[in-house]
């Protein structure tokens, strides 16, 4: 995710870029519309994560899931961050899914 924040991946289809995140697809969506939001700084985890830049991706995660809502209208709307493998974390740069639902779309959490 370093790369992407970089901007120096040209196969990512980026959605929002500003000083401080961007917003991108990724590669395997788990729905339509399915987002990822990453800061730019390098973060492992949320308790990397200083007052202020908690903050700023709390109000950038608010933008994101209001243009999924107007562009696709979904039924509701997962907003998912882990942290650590113990928590599905897979990638060491925290990330925030925001995943569009719809009722039957037969998407699986990894909780029962």
């Amino acid at each position: 995710f370093c790369i992407i924040a970089a901007g120096e991946d040209p196969e990512v289809s980026e959605v929002y870029r500003d000083d401080d995140v961007v917003v991108f697809f990724p590669r395997e969506p788990a729905t339509l519309g399915h987002t990822l939001l990453v800061p730019k700084r390098h973060v492992d985890s949320v308790w990397d994560l200083n007052n202020d830049e908690a903050a700023v991706l709390a109000r950038r995660t608010l933008i994101v899931a209001d243009a999924i809502r107007d562009a696709l209208a979904p039924e509701g709307l997962n907003i998912i961050q882990s942290n650590g493998e113990a928590a599905t974390q897979t990638v060491p740069h925290l990330h925030i899914h925001l995943v569009p639902r719809a009722a039957g779309d037969r998407l699986a959490l990894p909780w029962g």
